[in-house]
């Protein structure tokens, strides 16, 4: 694996969301490590504010977060129509036999990882995600 997965080499802007903030931190030191600027949201609503003032290329984010779910906030943005519709989801969840990985792309995840988190894991994950072509992705709504 390179450091830097996406396909012109350069550093990727990563927003990661989740409620508890040591996994932030954690991701944040991760996603840094590689290059990439790690930029933190603590909750859905956060997340979908960010992004709709801000460009990124790809979320990370909790499944279980109170208010607004992951589900949630993928729902919301698939449907949502907006400039980042679009953008490169990975699920990051501690609850993986709940679910199978088609669900999750069912759902307008393009990805997920369980917790908790391998280095390799998420990195291949964002590789996978960032080189897929955006109009793969179907609307959810």
């Amino acid at each position: 694996m390179t450091d830097r997965p996406d396909a012109d080499g350069r550093p990727l802007k990563v927003l990661h969301v989740d409620d508890d903030h040591m996994n932030l931190r954690v991701v944040q030191e991760i996603v840094g490590a590689f290059g990439h600027l790690g930029v933190m949201a603590n909750s859905g609503e956060e997340a979908l504010e960010r992004l709709s003032t801000e460009a990124f290329d790809i979320m990370l984010i909790d499944i279980h977060m109170p208010v607004m779910t992951g589900i949630d906030v993928v729902r919301f943005l698939r449907a949502s129509g907006g400039l980042q519709w679009d953008i490169p989801v990975v699920a990051l969840t501690a609850d993986v036999y709940s679910r199978r990985p088609a669900e999750y792309l069912a759902l307008g995840f393009n990805d997920f990882v369980s917790k908790p988190i391998l280095v390799a894991d998420l990195m291949a994950a964002i590789k996978r995600c960032v080189m897929t072509q955006p109009q793969t992705l179907r609307r959810v709504g």
